[in-house]
């Protein structure tokens, strides 16, 4: 069963409360373009991110707004301004690496939240059982375009009726792999 491979630029999530220091008191996103995941989105809305050696401009925020201030950018990207980032699965920001994020009203530092995100798959329950896998199994996935065919290794499933099928990987896979905008895998044993 193959599966959309999608690739998850950097960007940013906010709380409310960061979202009234970066932007000001009261305000709301503004919905750009749906996600692949039922009600994520992605916001006219962006910010800088800064860390030790340099600063991404113009950095995607994607809504809604969460309980916890998280930054998803490659290593390469964390490298090249000076953030540690550590891997890990979306929300486990636990002792994650610090930045700045700069909007047009203020900014803020987080002392934790900058992460590289965990290759993963969305699946909902039927998906799973299709694809004969279990929420927070490992598995390894083929992709393979023009010559640059790759099986990712540690690729962990999340499960929830509220998702939809697709793999997510990050600019540094994407690259690794020689993805284009419609790249699919497959689970390999």
């Amino acid at each position: 069963m193959n599966f959309i491979v999608e690739t998850s630029a950097r960007h940013v999530h906010l709380t409310q409360e960061h979202l009234e220091v970066l932007f000001g008191k009261g305000y709301e996103l503004t919905k750009k373009k749906e996600l692949s995941q039922p009600g994520q989105f992605a916001c006219e809305e962006r910010v800088a991110v800064v860390g030790a050696k340099g600063e991404f401009k113009g950095v995607s925020i994607l809504g809604p707004v969460r309980k916890s201030t998280q930054v998803e950018i490659s290593l390469t990207d964390a490298r090249s301004i000076g953030i540690a980032a550590p891997v890990r699965e979306s929300g486990d920001i636990a002792g994650s690496g610090p930045c700045k994020l700069v909007g047009p009203e203020g900014e803020i530092e987080i002392t934790e939240g900058v992460i590289a995100a965990k290759r993963h798959i969305h699946a909902t329950s039927a998906d799973a059982a299709k694809l004969g896998v279990k929420n927070g199994d490992i598995v390894s996935v083929k992709v393979g375009n023009n010559g640059r065919n790759l099986v990712f290794g540690d690729v962990v499933i999340r499960v929830s009726d509220s998702y939809a099928l697709a793999m997510h990987i990050d600019t540094d896979e994407s690259n690794a792999a020689g993805c284009g905008r419609e790249q699919y895998g497959e689970i390999v044993k």
